[in-house]
């Protein structure tokens, strides 16, 4: 299954995301969910790195086999937090879409986090578990 989790500042934007999982619709290669929600969040993280104001400071990425993670920086200008709050809105809406299509294959969460919480040393947590201590499942 594909889990989903967003991550949400406390004045309720969207400030990143962490996708996991593989949807086990069909054999490897072959997934339409699972390709179908690895175009959107990679086009969304390649949007941020492309558009984001150039005084803004990178997204911080991890990509690894079933897990891609991305973090908006604290600190953006007013228009690169106006552009990426558009891409990922953008990218919710995707993954909504295939969502309540292919519910057994794939979830979504939302958690609110506070980027002053994050372990020292830390761009973004590696897993779900190590979120779990910086985040807050919303409800």
């Amino acid at each position: 299954m594909i889990r989903v989790t967003f991550w949400q500042g406390k004045d309720g934007n969207l400030r990143g995301f962490v996708i996991t999982g593989h949807a086990g619709y069909g054999p490897k290669g072959e997934d339409i969910i699972c390709a179908a929600v690895s175009a959107l969040a990679q086009t969304a993280v390649l949007s941020l790195q492309e558009h984001l104001e150039p005084e803004d400071k990178e997204p911080v990425v991890s990509i690894r086999e079933g897990n891609l993670q991305c973090l908006i920086p604290d600190g953006l200008s007013p228009a690169g937090a106006s552009t990426a709050g558009v891409i990922l809105k953008t990218l919710e809406i995707g993954l909504q879409a295939i969502a309540s299509d292919y519910d057994k294959y794939m979830r979504m969460e939302y958690k609110e986090i506070d980027c002053s919480e994050l372990p020292q040393g830390a761009n973004a947590p590696a897993t779900n578990k190590e979120n779990a201590s910086w985040g807050k499942k919303l409800e």
